[in-house]
């Protein structure tokens, strides 16, 4: 291409390609969003997102990366009326069916429905001089030089109009198209090794409703999280959101789906190990109808594996990993990918994408999906090979959670690796690791007898 201005092309307006745009901006010209979808504009859940209307989250690790891209974007958040509270003081989590002992740990929660957090990021990313939107866009295949070494744009198919096919040449090609990535497919028509892929099949369901309530059973909590285990693989995030709405997701693993009759909800509900939501859900009235979505796989595609890779294209979010979406992880794994690619990006030459690639692997998503990997295992009916080093870490983890019940400490110490804040060794530091190991043994000879979960607990 001629001396002119730089362009950067986002495949998908995802969360991953919101963020991917902000950090390209600091150094293209031009960086345009390509989504098949209308975006400017739009309020409320879209096609594009299967998963607008479940359950929304973001780490605290995610809400850091985001405040350090979009300066008071938490303000904004809250002041569109989404609460806000601590990330494990102000939340009732319960392990194995038991309440976590819990203190203020100074990392902000703060609950929005997905089509709300969306929506302002992507009105942060539309006041980006450098970003424009091309929405309504089908993309149809990348487009790469004569001897396959570079990706030189992509081919879209305008899905309004005459349905036309245009070729949108740039200088650096980002696919944030989700897990439904065609990439690898791409890659091999052009004569690239096929990419290396880890499955976990965790046949995973679950089902949002929404609901108004008079009354405030969390007594100034966030939310009640119960988390599934082995002995009963069904779970849920009870929680407050944007508005005055409440939003409940049910969960199981291994096809023990929630259905989505009324009354079926309700009993599984009523199954769930802790009794509180249901006893909560009493008084609450519905605003809408269940809305289901399974899961049947996690995917990690090991592009830092790759012997070779055409030069201007990267990919970023649940296009390289997607992680069992209960754990909550995807988007702030997504945040920091941008990060990672910023780390890659000159002014004066494109990045490198096998260092990008492995620079990702292993400072953004090794520790999550390792952690993430080692708990979906802990459930017998998963298939998987599991080594000495996930047994031994299952069993820690194990301890870990019973500690908790026990020890705040390790409670905060707990949130604050599955929060993304820091690496999961960081519980086996000799400090943490001594109160583990106290905190099983009394919960293991009697401890604390558990206290009714409606009763605030720290």
């Amino acid at each position: 291409m001629s001396e002119r201005a730089r362009r950067a092309l986002v495949l998908g307006g995802s969360y991953g390609g919101l963020f991917a745009a902000r950090v390209l901006s600091e150094q293209y010209d031009e960086v345009l969003i390509v989504d098949r979808d209308r975006l400017v504009g739009e309020t409320g859940p879209r096609r594009g997102r299967p998963q607008g209307r479940q359950i929304n989250a973001m780490h605290v690790r995610g809400l850091q990366v985001t405040e350090e891209l979009f300066p008071g974007f938490i303000k904004e958040l809250v002041a569109d009326g989404c609460p806000t509270g601590d990330y494990a003081g102000s939340v009732r989590w319960f392990f194995n069916g038991q309440p976590l002992r819990r203190e203020d740990i100074g990392y902000t929660a703060v609950p929005a429905t997905a089509p709300l957090m969306e929506r302002h990021l992507r009105e942060r990313v539309e006041q980006l001089p450098e970003v424009r939107f091309v929405e309504r866009c089908d993309i149809v295949d990348l487009v790469t030089t004569d001897d396959r070494t570079r990706v030189t744009g992509a081919r879209v198919r305008h899905l309004e109009g005459d349905g036309g096919e245009e070729v949108i040449e740039a200088d650096l090609v980002v696919d944030a198209t989700g897990r439904g990535s065609r990439t690898p497919a791409m890659l091999e028509k052009f004569g690239y090794p096929r990419v290396p892929e880890d499955r976990i099949k965790i046949n995973l369901g679950y089902v949002t409703q929404h609901y108004e309530m008079d009354d405030d059973p969390w007594e100034g909590d966030l939310a009640f999280i119960p988390v599934a285990f082995p002995d009963s693989p069904r779970g849920a995030i009870f929680t407050q959101t944007d508005h005055g709405k409440v939003e409940l997701t049910v969960y199981g693993l291994l096809g023990d789906h929630p259905p989505t009759d009324q009354e079926g909800f309700y009993g599984f509900v009523k199954s769930l190990s802790v009794p509180d939501i249901h006893e909560a859900l009493r008084g609450a009235r519905p605003i809408d109808e269940p809305v289901a979505f399974h899961y049947p796989v996690t995917l990690r595609r090991r592009y830092e594996r790759m012997s070779r890779l055409p030069a201007g294209l990267v990919v970023t979010g649940d296009a390289v990993t997607s992680f069992n979406p209960v754990y909550a992880q995807g988007m702030t794994v997504a945040a920091l990918s941008a990060l990672t690619l910023r780390r890659h990006l000159r002014r004066d030459a494109e990045p490198d994408p096998a260092a990008y690639f492995r620079d990702l692997a292993r400072n953004v998503i090794d520790a999550p999906w390792d952690m993430t990997t080692t708990v979906d295992l802990g459930f017998p009916g998963v298939p998987g090979h599991r080594p000495l080093k996930v047994r031994f870490l299952q069993r820690y983890l194990a301890l870990v959670q019973a500690a908790a019940t026990q020890d705040a400490k390790v409670t905060t110490a707990y949130m604050r690796a599955a929060g993304m804040v820091d690496q999961p060794q960081a519980l086996m530091r000799p400090a943490t690791l001594l109160r583990v190991l106290v905190g099983a043994l009394r919960h293991r000879t009697g401890g604390q007898a558990r206290q009714p979960a409606l009763v605030r607990q720290r």
